[in-house]
């Protein structure tokens, strides 16, 4: 009768590469519905752009607190003609009710919600998203974003 003799390092040499196997295994078939999203071409013509509302606070050494507001980006481009979707998310401040100047578009962005814009500008040059809450430095402000149309 013939037997087969293994030394312990040899098992456990054949147990490591068996884990090892495994492993890559299981993780090829993880990943296998995942796709690269870098160099990626958008399916759809508009294209998305997204902003924030920001608080800054601070305290000055007499115990006063002061505060101001922004857009986050505070400037985007766009192409002339382009077709763009603005998602404005509410993330500091209770409302912010806007305008675009030079244009008839008007909304509020609240706290926790998003608001979309569909923007598209036929004309070049700077328009500004001006914050009515935060018009001015009296009130916080200026909250204020440019959008460049090239």
């Amino acid at each position: 009768m013939k037997f087969l003799v293994f030394k312990k390092e040899t098992l456990l040499f054949f147990l490591a590469v068996g884990v090892v196997l495994a492993s890559i295994s299981a993780w090829f078939m993880l990943k296998a519905g995942d796709k690269t999203v870098f160099n990626q071409q958008s399916d759809t013509s508009i294209r998305e752009i997204h902003m924030v509302t920001v608080e800054f606070k601070s305290k000055m050494k007499n115990g006063k607190e002061i505060e101001a507001y922004r857009w986050d980006p505070g400037s985007i481009s766009l192409k002339q003609g382009e077709k763009v979707k603005l998602f404005i998310s509410g993330i500091n401040g209770e409302k912010h009710p806007f305008y675009i100047e030079g244009t008839k578009i008007k909304g509020t962005v609240k706290k926790g919600e998003e608001t979309i814009v569909p923007l598209k500008f036929d004309k070049q040059g700077t328009y500004r998203l001006i914050c009515e809450a935060h018009s001015d430095r009296a009130h916080n402000g200026p909250m204020i974003a440019d959008i460049v149309v090239n």
